[in-house]
């Protein structure tokens, strides 16, 4: 059977935030959108993901009638602990740059803009597999899909965008001649769990150890989230409760007797680290914004960051185009988004390499890392910069 044919402006494929967030901006223009989104809804709200927004995030979510939770259940932090040598040194991002952050999951995030669509008539169809994305170079991009049903569909839009993720088909439908894949892998991954467990500190703990990283996060009251260093190929099943709290103690452990805050561990999981961008982040009609131009690893906590960052020049430039006919935004949405996402890479690449400790790191390498992170933490030029990179740059207008 021939497919259903269907119109609209904007086509967008993915309806995880950065998908969410832009088809909301762009209903509230009056400018007609549509999300096609794999997944189901509850899969997308139960899959726990950490979330550090940045205040500009924050922003987005709050003053733009999305009704977000995050000022109500989520937890404004005011600075990070870089510990090492067994001892904590505070950096006050309030007191450098008066900028916070705020921790509040990705999974909140996404139900809050899944909210905020079915209230406002968003069209956005969940557990649609899209199967090909077509004719960029022309006037009507297309994006063909299967309903849950076997249905199948085709839209025709104006302009096509991409936020389906790492792993999403828009990316790939570039032809390979037409992109640069820049990528590096990691040579060590994150163990995480999460614990039914009281907070172990009021803030963020990045802790640098003789026996490798780790991350004492946060969730909520009740539930924490915490990661350590460990092997790409690292099975979980290998580690019991006792093993995994002995391991992430001993990457704390300092003079000052700092303790971890026990409970059950529910969740288990290892976390590869790779960085990847995809330049240009156009290709004639369809533009990629989030983890489907680029993604970083999670010690910078940039991720969703970057991509409402993404969404916010890809917004202004299709307003301009749809409202004022004014194409000059959507010319240069590549290179200006760009700009941001190799800023946020360096932050990213600097942060992980002078936090974590590689198998075959000599003595050098391992004092030298000891050095960086002292030049940071007693220098309030060092600490301004990682705070301002960790709560995001001013966006420029």
């Amino acid at each position: 059977m021939a497919p259903t044919i269907e119109k609209t402006k904007v086509g967008i494929v993915g309806g995880g935030p950065a998908g969410l967030m832009l088809s909301h901006l762009l209903s509230q223009q009056g400018i007609e959108n549509i999300v096609i989104e794999k997944r189901d809804h509850e899969t997308i709200a139960n899959t726990h993901r950490a979330g550090i927004l940045e205040t500009g995030a924050v922003k987005m979510l709050t003053e733009t009638g999305v009704d977000s939770r995050v000022k109500t259940h989520g937890y404004e932090h005011e600075g990070i602990d870089l510990r090492f040598g067994g001892v904590s040194h505070r950096i006050n991002f309030k007191e450098l740059i008066d900028a916070t952050v705020w921790l509040y999951p990705q999974n909140e995030v996404f139900v809050d803009l899944a909210a905020a669509r079915k209230r406002d008539g968003g069209d956005v169809r969940f557990s649609c597999e899209v199967t090909e994305v077509l004719d960029h170079l022309t006037d009507t991009p297309k994006i063909r899909y299967t309903d849950s049903e076997g249905g199948e569909h085709e839209i025709h839009c104006d302009v096509l965008v991409g936020t389906d993720g790492s792993q999403g088909i828009c990316k790939w439908s570039i032809p390979q001649e037409k992109r640069t894949d820049n990528f590096i892998e990691y040579p060590f991954a994150w163990f995480g769990i999460l614990t039914e467990a009281p907070p172990s500190a009021p803030e963020l703990i990045y802790a640098n150890s003789p026996h490798g990283f780790a991350l004492i996060s946060q969730r909520n009251e009740d539930v924490q989230r915490m990661y350590f260093q460990c092997d790409p190929e690292e099975n979980v099943d290998e580690w019991d409760e006792e093993r995994i709290w002995a391991e992430l103690q001993r990457r704390v452990d300092g003079p000052d007797g700092f303790q971890l805050k026990r409970g059950p561990i529910f969740e288990k999981v290892v976390l590869k680290f790779r960085s990847y961008v995809c330049e240009p982040m156009r290709y004639g009609n369809m533009f990629l914004a989030g983890d489907a131009g680029h993604t970083v690893p999670p010690t910078g906590a940039k991720g969703l960051n970057l991509a409402f960052a993404d969404v916010r020049v890809l917004f202004d430039a299709l307003k301009a185009y749809f409202i004022d006919g004014n194409n000059e935004g959507l010319e240069g949405y590549s290179e200006k988004a760009l700009k941001r996402v190799w800023k946020a890479q360096n932050f990213s690449f600097w942060m992980t390499q002078m936090l974590h400790t590689r198998k075959d790191a000599n003595p050098f390498e391992a004092k030298r890392a000891l050095g960086e992170l002292n030049t940071v933490v007693s220098s309030k030029y060092g600490q301004a910069y990682l705070a301002e990179s960790y709560t995001g740059w001013p966006h420029e207008d």
